[in-house]
């Protein structure tokens, strides 16, 4: 098995983004459904949003028995928003998880760290259309290109971060409604590509 595979687990395709001696972290190859981040407008981090409850609850139980043995349970760190301080809430346990911001900027689609740790005055919303690691982030949904959630915070508490559909890869920093996302966009629901740590 090597980074950047593609293997089948479960009813869905997965990407591997990482190996360890006895465990791989995979992403799904596409985004799977589109959902809200939370079920109400409010402030919310990771640890307590509707999303998390859904991954780590219905969406678990769609794996048998033998395979919800080789998923490894983590403990995922949720920092703060690198641009504008928003609270990223406590540590979480997690089976099923969206990547964290830091997770899709520096280490699983290409290094882009210095785009989020020194801060372009021109970008206030989302990093370069021409980040040269956009591909490697892009993801579709039936077909077309499509946002995805991370879990990050936005700008606000009632915003997270989320990979855009137009232009493909971009990562949006400010974030979307965690309620509906962003109205003027047609994906506006915002797209879903779970994660998870497998036992090899």
């Amino acid at each position: 098995m090597q980074t950047g595979e593609c293997i089948s687990f479960g009813k869905f395709n997965w990407r591997v983004l990482d190996i360890n001696d006895k465990t791989v972290l995979m992403i799904t190859e596409n985004i799977i459904e589109t959902r809200s981040y939370h079920d109400r407008y409010i402030d919310i981090t990771w640890a307590d949003c509707a999303l998390r409850e859904y991954l780590n609850g219905a969406f678990y139980d769609q794996f048998t028995t033998d395979e919800k043995c080789r998923i490894v349970p983590v403990v995922n760190q949720n920092l703060d928003n690198q641009w504008y301080g928003t609270k990223g809430g406590e540590d979480t346990q997690d089976r099923i998880f969206l990547l964290s911001l830091e997770e899709a900027v520096c280490k699983y689609f290409g290094d882009s760290s210095a785009k989020l740790y020194n801060r372009n005055p021109k970008h206030d919303y989302w990093f370069q259309s021409k980040d040269v690691h956009n591909s490697k982030r892009a993801a579709t949904f039936n077909g077309q290109a499509n946002s995805y959630w991370l879990r990050s915070p936005g700008r606000i508490g009632v915003k997270a971060v989320y990979i855009k559909g137009n232009p493909s890869g971009c990562v949006g920093i400010q974030g979307n409604n965690v309620l509906e996302g962003n109205v003027s966009e047609p994906d506006y629901f915002g797209g879903v590509r779970p994660a998870l740590w497998l036992k090899r």
